[in-house]
């Protein structure tokens, strides 16, 4: 991406208001995500997180998942159900619905449906009009599955349902998964953005108002971006001293999402293969609203363990906690500010993107490709099929001795980074164990070639 001078078509006298006039077109395809409209339908081809599990308790709860009113509960057997939440009988709202030892009734006149949709019973009706009424009318009703307190949802066409994803990222050993939430009053892409967006860390987060996470985040660094099938991944390599510092955050389309650690790594200490500090995915809630449910990850290859407290995972998740008086937010903007400060749907076509921006424009590009392939009536990339379970991933940081030399260090922490993710690339498919073993014993070679009078 480059900008050429005839490009360059401005008042530059200053005061140009006036005149300057902005469009108001947003990119629909790949932001609208209600029942039908083609972004909608792609993310509808995956499993996306709903809820936190120890927030459900016995009464139903009301939700609403890509633009659908929905209803969650768990009966009194134990089993989930997703449902449409208004009952097909007279549309009384199903969060006000009793759950029984299989499914959930509803409140006004007493229709029982099981988890699956079915009707089960219509009391108060002939046996011959309710025999008849069960077989015409089911209840919209969703798959769920519950996994290390989430709860995923399949909201797509169920002859098309994957297999749940499996990422190699979910059995780390010694790793404490907490379960959060973060939610973003904007459009769902303008959040994913911001994971192949690195550079923004160095400013957001360090030089713009205090330093939310450590000193070394303020380095811009060496920015390098790779496509690969389903991934997306940004590697932003900074000099820390005579330290490089690996630092990737990475997209499984369409909406997967890690980076590395936000305490445990600040490029002074050397680490080698660290990995993610949240395991996340960005799930719209309409066009207009955003949740992010994840995991904070906490341990030797996340983040440390006293940071494993209520504000810990917000802290983790953009440097500030959420709910806080507007001065503060002003003072001390953090993701939540940045991206609900595009408005509710940012207007790309008002954008000036640069070649930072390369892995912003490179998935978007892919999501849009990824949406058409959908709408064509084919099937999307399922990261499981391309290469198995457990899926591999590569969020994290890792950090060597290699001080600078005398030639081009940004040539240079570009080579190493195409280097360091060769190397991950490589060990696809490997048990954990030997992943480590391999990009460990890879990542010391480099530091001794590059530096030979290094010590471990």
């Amino acid at each position: 991406m480059s900008i050429e001078q005839d490009d360059i078509k401005v008042n530059l006298k200053g005061f140009a208001g006036h005149g300057l006039v902005h469009s108001n077109d947003s990119d629909d395809e790949i932001t609208l995500v209600g029942s039908g409209t083609p972004a909608g339908e792609y993310l509808r081809r995956y499993w996306q997180p709903v809820f936190i599990s120890s927030e459900l308790d016995d009464l139903p709860v009301a939700i609403k998942i890509l633009g659908e009113e929905l209803v969650l509960f768990r009966d009194k057997s134990n089993q989930l159900g997703l449902v449409h939440k208004h009952c097909p009988h007279r549309q009384a709202s199903l969060e006000f619905g009793i759950c029984h030892e299989t499914g959930i009734q509803c409140c006004y006149h007493g229709w029982h449906f099981d988890v699956d949709g079915t009707l089960i019973d219509v009391p108060g009706q002939p046996e011959h009009i309710a025999d008849i009424i069960k077989q015409r009318v089911r209840l919209g009703a969703y798959p769920t599955h519950e996994f290390k307190g989430l709860i995923f949802a399949y909201l797509g066409p169920i002859d098309e349902k994957p297999e749940f994803p499996i990422y190699d990222s979910l059995d780390f050993e010694d790793m404490d998964m907490v379960p959060y939430k973060a939610p973003f009053k904007c459009n769902w892409l303008q959040v994913l953005d911001a994971i192949v967006d690195p550079i923004h860390t160095s400013f957001l987060h360090s030089n713009m108002s205090r330093e939310q996470f450590s000193e070394g985040f303020g380095e811009v660094g060496q920015i390098d971006f790779f496509e690969r099938d389903s991934w997306i991944l940004g590697c932003n390599t900074r000099r820390v001293g005579d330290n490089v510092w690996f630092r990737i955050n990475e997209v499984v389309l369409p909406n997967f999402t890690q980076a590395g650690a936000a305490f445990a790594a600040d490029g002074t200490k050397k680490i080698y293969y660290g990995r993610s500090s949240f395991t996340r995915w960005v799930v719209p809630i309409d066009d207009e609203t955003t949740i992010c449910y994840a995991w904070a990850n906490f341990g030797d290859r996340g983040d440390p363990h006293e940071y494993n407290t209520p504000e810990g995972p917000e802290l983790i998740e953009q440097g500030e906690i959420f709910d806080r008086p507007y001065e503060q937010r002003q003072r001390f903007p953090a993701d939540r500010e940045a991206c609900e400060g595009m408005g509710p749907i940012n207007i790309h076509k008002n954008e000036n993107l640069l070649t930072s921006d390369q892995g912003v424009a490179m998935m978007r590009q892919r999501i849009r490709e990824q949406i058409r392939t959908v709408s064509s009536g084919k099937h999307p990339y399922l990261a499981s099929k391309l290469v198995g379970m457990p899926i591999p991933t590569y969020g994290g940081d890792s950090v060597l001795t290699i001080p600078k030399n005398k030639g081009d260090d940004d040539a240079l922490l570009s080579k190493l980074a195409h280097e360091f993710v060769e190397i991950q690339f490589q060990v696809d498919g490997k048990p954990e164990k030997e992943r480590i073993k391999v990009v460990t014993e890879k990542l010391k070679q480099i530091q001794l070639r590059e530096n030979p009078v290094v010590t471990e």
